[in-house]
């Protein structure tokens, strides 16, 4: 039987799972390689992608044009944001912020 303490025990324990973002936020930090961005992602969130999801998420971002190989580095394949890759991400930080303070100020009366 599901109860509201139930819920919210899960849901507070659900992590953010939005792989595509997560390469972006992970790549404005500057160019990375996917074991890397794995990494990183993992320490950001608390969430470690697989390589398949990682993978799917870079094809993507690439067919979009939000980020572009770099030349290989030692059999590494490094990425990195496009000017236009760190436009939307800076468009989609800006809507989440939003978001986020609509959120905590509904939450405050409670």
């Amino acid at each position: 039987m599901r109860t509201i303490q139930n819920v919210a025990k899960v849901n507070s324990e659900e992590h953010f799972a939005d792989p595509p973002f997560l390469v972006l936020a992970s790549l404005a930090e500057g160019p990375k390689h996917g074991h890397a961005m794995l990494n990183d992602i993992d320490i950001m969130c608390g969430r470690r992608l697989g390589p398949g999801t990682l993978y799917g998420a870079i094809g993507r971002l690439e067919r979009q044009g939000l980020i572009e190989p770099l030349p290989v580095d030692d059999r590494r394949q490094p990425y990195r944001l496009t000017r236009a890759g760190h436009a939307a991400f800076a468009a989609r930080l800006g809507v989440m912020q939003r978001i986020v303070a609509i959120g905590a100020a509904r939450l405050a009366p409670l």
